[in-house]
């Protein structure tokens, strides 16, 4: 069978182009030079843009052929003779939006299987459909939904009574989405289940009593949420997700959880209940949050980790339970050298 290519190669650009995407400089290099593709470092050939920021790659720098490198100014000399460098500020972050620019149907998964309502979803006809609304077969829209301009429902997605989805959203293939309100341009990757029955039980000898949730889970603007990630809506008020906050595959928000502004949850990461989380936080994978606790704006908490207690605001932190990361460090050199004791004796 023919190898699939599901993003098509962009057409040629000359390296002045990709230096102004890139808020870049040309350090070396002819501005003329086309660019035809990007590649990893070890792969790159002819017509092939690459970027470096770490020196764990440094051997496959120097053995590069690609045509240019984005590369921040401290290692622009580590660039070989022969590719065209282009010095930016964070190489990373520049190689995102020369990406943006080369590749945008791989910004958001927004290419439809159709155009229009398919005539294979089911859509109730006391839901609110705004026009150049895409709506694929198997899709379930429930009364009084209100769907925006713009936004795309995938195959077999459900979308509950009275939701509100804003405008310019993706709710990706099997999404089930209830009791929920989205902003604008919000993205729910495959899988995403929203505002289900949070965890809530009076629990006591004679069994354990169901406790109602009433509230909502509120997604505002800019959100972008991974593939089989689970929100729960609020107790007796709402889950709330900032905007602008990345949310990694296959992580379990709780009831009354408030995630601030522009965070961001690594895969596997558990908030419990009623946490809150203020702007800026980072969390990384498989770390779990105890309930009613806040994590300040701004802080980073190491992967795998537990946090039981306050964070403040702009520390970092690691370790069960999380704590600081230079006293987590000395803790963790400490056992060390007790178990280099006990080998020894």
């Amino acid at each position: 069978m023919s190898e699939p290519r599901f993003f098509e190669l962009p057409a040629s650009v000359s390296l002045k182009t990709v230096a102004a995407w890139a808020d870049a400089e040309i350090y070396r290099g002819d501005e003329t030079l086309e660019i035809s593709e990007v590649a990893p470092l070890e792969d790159a050939g002819a017509g092939a843009l690459v970027f470096f920021d770490n020196t764990a790659y440094l051997n496959q720098l120097e053995a590069t052929g690609a045509a240019a490198c984005l590369v921040g100014k401290r290692h622009r000399e580590k660039v070989p003779e022969g590719v065209a460098v282009l010095v930016c500020s964070e190489a990373y972050r520049s190689w995102a939006m020369v990406l943006a620019h080369l590749y945008p149907a791989a910004m958001t998964p927004k290419d439809p299987l159709i155009s229009g309502v398919s005539e294979r979803a089911v859509v109730d006809p006391a839901a609110i459909l705004e026009e150049n609304i895409t709506v694929e077969p198997g899709a379930v829209i429930g009364a009084d939904v209100e769907i925006g301009s713009g936004t795309v429902i995938r195959a077999n997605a459900v979308i509950g009574r009275g939701v509100k989805i804003g405008r310019d959203c993706v709710i990706g293939a099997n999404c089930t989405v209830q009791h929920t309100v989205l902003g604008n341009r919000v993205c729910l990757h495959p899988g995403v289940c929203s505002g289900q029955d949070g965890f809530g039980y009076a629990m006591g000898p004679q069994g354990h009593l169901k406790v109602p949730q009433v509230g909502r889970v509120i997604i505002q603007d800019d959100v972008e949420i991974g593939a089989n990630t689970t929100i729960d809506r609020g107790a007796n008020r709402d889950t709330v997700i900032g905007e602008g906050t990345k949310i990694d595959n296959q992580v379990q928000i709780g009831h009354n959880v408030v995630v601030g502004r522009h965070c961001v949850l690594v895969s596997q990461v558990g908030l419990s209940g009623s946490c809150t989380l203020e702007d800026f936080v980072a969390i990384g994978g498989k770390t779990g949050v105890r309930g009613h606790i806040t994590i300040g704006m701004g802080a980073q908490v190491a992967a795998v980790s537990v946090v039981n207690d306050d964070l403040a605001a702009g520390g970092r932190y690691g370790g069960t339970p999380a704590k600081p990361v230079k006293q987590w460090f000395r803790e963790v050199a400490a056992v060390r050298k007790l178990a280099e004791r006990g080998d020894e004796s």
